[in-house]
């Protein structure tokens, strides 16, 4: 997995990154599916620890993720995309920023079935 992540780094089409708190490694967070020319876009997705949910550590690791999209990158375009029913991912997009675009069915595959989701865009 880690030689993945890395040459995903390397050829500039994601950077998956750990997030630390009080020197526990509590989740982690990917800007994946980079694309530069005319749509300069980007994805987030995140996972954390049950026992750290809820203390605003996905916010602030995605409000850096976004800084870094936008003010190094030149990104124009970040989505994060979630199952209706994670009220938790709901609430890290729109206390981000991030606005509701529409619905996407049947947009990946998790869990022996082809599953929607919600999508939530901001741009730069």
């Amino acid at each position: 997995m880690i030689r993945y992540f890395d040459g995903q780094a390397r050829s500039g089409t994601a950077a998956s990154l750990i997030i630390w708190y009080e020197g526990v490694l509590v989740g982690q967070i990917t800007l994946g599916g980079i694309t530069y020319g005319a749509l300069r876009s980007a994805h987030i997705g995140y996972w954390i620890d049950e026992r750290y949910a809820g203390r605003g550590i996905v916010p602030r690791s995605v409000q850096l993720v976004v800084r870094h999209a936008f003010d190094h990158l030149r990104l124009h375009r970040l989505e994060i995309n979630f199952r209706p029913e994670n009220q938790a991912s709901l609430r890290v997009a729109e206390k981000c920023g991030f606005l509701y675009e529409g619905e996407r069915k049947s947009f990946l595959y998790i869990d022996h079935g082809w599953r929607d989701h919600l999508s939530y865009v901001l741009f730069e």
